[in-house]
């Protein structure tokens, strides 16, 4: 009994830890794409990082919404961090974002 109670708690955690389908579809636009034209569309990343295997990885923090609190309104804004994976011909070859 505990056994399967432990299943099902792991399997609903597991569920609940899912990807947001919309997030990924948009960022399945950018596969491909080289550094120079996706730098035109999103502008200069806020931090870059080399990969132990040639290219680079850039990090894009935007603020996606937000709510806002009862005392006195404060606004709480989500913050969304995209990351780009460069491969050693600048072209991208993975994407994730985590934060949305």
């Amino acid at each position: 009994m505990r056994a399967s109670l432990g299943i099902l708690m792991i399997c609903l955690l597991l569920t609940a830890c899912s990807h947001n389908p919309y997030l990924d579809a948009s960022l399945t636009r950018y596969q491909g794409k080289d550094q120079a034209w996706i730098e035109k569309e999103l502008g200069p990343p806020d931090a870059k990082t080399s990969r132990f295997f040639g290219g680079e990885k850039w990090i894009y923090n935007r603020i996606a919404g937000g709510k806002s609190g009862p005392p006195l309104f404060n606004f709480k804004a989500n913050e969304c961090q995209m990351i780009l994976f460069f491969d050693k011909e600048n072209m991208v070859s993975d994407s994730s974002y985590s934060g949305c």
